[in-house]
Order: structure tokens, then sequence, then C-alpha cells
């Protein structure tokens, strides 16, 4: 069975994006941000993966991955 890997973390240091300005801006606790770079979500939150897509402006296909 197939699942899906979050590649948050990855993309921000591919980037040099803070996690600090990340949480200010889209209004993120730290440790939300840290479970959705750690892997660590079972279930993810819509609204949060759009505010993530909006403030780094990219796609979900940069930070969600299927994986077989």
């Amino acid at each position: 069975m197939g699942h899906i890997e979050i590649k948050l973390e990855e993309y921000l240091k591919v980037n040099g994006i803070s996690k600090n300005k990340i949480c200010q801006n889209c209004g993120l606790q730290r440790t939300q941000l840290n479970n959705y770079c750690k892997n660590k979500v079972c279930r993810v939150d819509l609204m949060i993966l759009a505010k993530l897509c909006d403030y780094l402006d990219c796609s979900v296909s940069d930070i969600l991955e299927y994986k077989k």
C-alpha cells in the first residue's frame, strides 16, 4: 500500500526558508510546523496546506509526494 510523504523540511532547506518566518506569517504554532516537517501528521489540514503553499509560492506537489 502506498503512502504520502511530506517533503516540507527538504523544501525549506533547499530554498533557505526560516521556520520562524513561516510560523509568524502563516499563524502556525512551531509544534504544528515541526510535525509537518517530520512527517508526523496522519491527517493533513487542507487549510494549513493552503497557507503553506500560498506563503511559499509553491504547489501541493512541491510539498507532498505519493510513494508506492
